[in-house]
């Protein structure tokens, strides 16, 4: 326990000293982007100048960011599939001069995945210009967080397969496997990281962390995972305060006997905690996370974008009065951005300047074959942007699929707000509504019907007609499944169509022309996106710690897996 509490501050003091170093730098970098920028790229082109693809493409010929735009076209992932498949072979020097320490397996949730190589450097990067500078933002806002206080993060070992060149494939988002160096930081034992199934892993954080009266933080990549975290513990709560009071993990829990031997050597019966929690429940669930943790300082999850509906359901419910930080913008390609104003909502993000190239489309023109780009000194504010990144593992002009909007500036460099992924949007008759423009769309009708819903995900008309045996709709639309609270009627009216009119003038034009048919509401039955959450989970090459609900589905198995859980349609 000494030793434990010894490398935790060690841990944390260490880390945070370098954040604030790293913090100077970013400041500094932030002065004069484009000088920091041109950095960024001339060291990139110049470290891989000798490779295969550098010599292709005339990189020891690129002096400046206007030479790059010329010599080399924008990518999509389809441009370096033939490379990574060649590098997975065991050939070196292809992309870059660096072999990869991994190559990462975006989630695939809402499409085709991708694999990504990663060298040393970009995560080393991401931990030095990402994480520590994270920890130096908590230092100044969150100044009662102490080094003595556990984190209760829910995180999961992966499932990694092996490349033909012995280099590890699998998900490359915080997980135990790559944060052994501080797991002591965390409440869950060692031991607990080894369960590989998410429902019994999610059991035993839960179960650790309500153990520790003086927890200082909750941590989950995505809000959503914590989100269903609290429906977790909401549905084991009085087995969880059982397992406390006796000072065993429950038997009722599939886990290997070993990991429930280790488990249970750091339990011990503890009546007084239990009854702590039986007492703090009796008030519900508003405020409870307080009422279980006195002293938590702040949940540090993603709530922007896709995820700002559980960041709203986790301030309104079990999080009342506790702030939620969103630290960092980042992706399987790496850091992206970070967020130096923990206190401050919406959540957004200072570019990296030093971590990636940037480049923008203007979202306009993002659909031409060609579009032109801007350049981090040439954006504007109130505009919105699809991403393209060059970062230090390969991808050059890389169009990821990321829609921000430019919401003002830190010194020179853009802060951003995250809006969308491209894909993610409806589009029957080159509508395009986007998942943004659709959220809000349903989140204004369910305020008018009076009622909360759990989560949502929409598909087009052509993906239903292929599961109802093999119907064709005359004109097509939206579908949108919907899970309601527990206890909320069905007998209900959601006036999506009528909102999504009011606020999309291209949705509503082809509604007035009869081209789109009205939007089609179905009410799902309890527990059903817990159970797609599974169901994808296993189904796709993404891990707990990377599942983000498809908001928009195109695989036809997902959608068949929803009508068959479907208690009424509402239109």
């Amino acid at each position: 326990m000494v030793f434990s509490a010894v490398d935790r501050y060690l841990s944390v003091t260490s880390v945070s000293w370098l954040g604030w170093y790293k913090r100077k730098k970013l400041e500094e970098a932030t002065r004069d982007v484009k000088k920091a920028q041109h950095e960024t790229l001339m060291q990139r082109i110049q470290e891989n100048a000798d490779t295969e693809y550098g010599k292709r493409f005339k990189f020891d010929q690129i002096k400046d960011r206007n030479d790059f735009v010329k010599h080399h076209p924008l990518t999509r992932y389809s441009h370096y599939e033939p490379y990574v498949e060649r590098m997975m072979k065991g050939e070196t020097n292809i992309l870059t001069k660096d072999q990869p320490v991994i190559f990462a397996v975006t989630s695939g949730t809402s499409g085709k995945s991708a694999i990504i190589p990663m060298i040393k450097k970009q995560r080393d990067t991401f931990f030095t210009q990402g994480i520590s500078i994270v920890y130096d933002c908590m230092r100044q806002a969150f100044p009662k967080q102490s080094s003595s206080q556990k984190d209760m993060k829910f995180f999961y070992t992966p499932q990694m397969r092996m490349a033909d060149c012995g280099i590890p494939i699998g998900p490359n988002s915080s997980s135990p496997a790559n944060s052994k160096r501080i797991l002591s930081m965390y409440s869950t034992p060692k031991a607990g990281y080894e369960i590989i199934t998410e429902p019994e892993a999610m059991y035993v954080h839960l179960l650790f962390g309500l153990k520790d009266k003086n927890l200082g933080i909750v941590e989950a990549n995505f809000a959503s995972l914590v989100y269903a975290a609290c429906r977790s513990m909401d549905e084991n709560w009085d087995l969880l305060v059982k397992d406390i009071e006796s000072g065993k993990v429950s038997e009722t829990l599939k886990i290997e006997d070993n990991i429930r031997k280790e488990l249970n050597r750091s339990m011990s019966p503890d009546p007084k905690r239990a009854e702590e929690l039986r007492s703090a429940k009796m008030n519900g669930m508003m405020g409870l996370a307080k009422r279980v943790w006195p002293k938590l300082n702040f949940v540090m999850t993603a709530d922007s974008g896709t995820f700002e509906m559980y960041g709203h359901r986790l301030r309104d419910l079990h999080f009342k009065d506790v702030p939620l930080y969103s630290p960092l913008y980042a992706a399987s390609e790496g850091l992206l951005g970070i967020n130096i104003w923990p206190l401050e909502r919406p959540s957004r993000y200072l570019l990296a300047p030093y971590s990636m190239f940037f480049e923008f489309i203007p979202v306009e023109t993002a659909e031409e074959e060609n579009p032109a780009t801007l350049f981090m000194d040439q954006v504007e504010v109130d505009k919105t942007y699809e991403l393209v990144i060059t970062n230090p593992s390969g991808l050059y002009r890389y169009r990821f699929g990321d829609v921000v909007t430019v919401v003002g500036h830190h010194n020179t460099c853009p802060v951003i707000e995250f809006q969308y992924r491209q894909g993610q949007f409806l589009n029957v008759r080159a509508e395009k509504t986007s998942e943004n423009t659709f959220y809000h769309a349903l989140s204004a009708s369910l305020r008018r019907s009076g009622v909360k819903m759990v989560d949502y995900c929409c598909a087009e008309s052509v993906i239903v007609d292929q599961i109802e045996s093999g119907k064709s709709s005359s004109t097509p639309c939206y579908h949108v499944f919907v899970e309601l609270e527990k206890g909320e009627t069905t007998n209900i009216q959601i006036p999506i169509d009528e909102e999504l009119k009011s606020i999309s003038y291209v949705y509503a034009s082809f509604r007035r022309k009869g081209s789109i048919s009205p939007i089609k509401v179905y009410i799902v039955r309890p527990g059903t996106f817990t159970e797609l959450r599974t169901y994808m989970i296993e189904n796709t090459t993404g891990s707990p710690n990377q599942y983000k609900v498809p908001r928009v589905l195109r695989k036809p198995d997902a959608v068949k897996f929803l009508m068959d859980r479907v208690d009424s349609c509402l239109l």
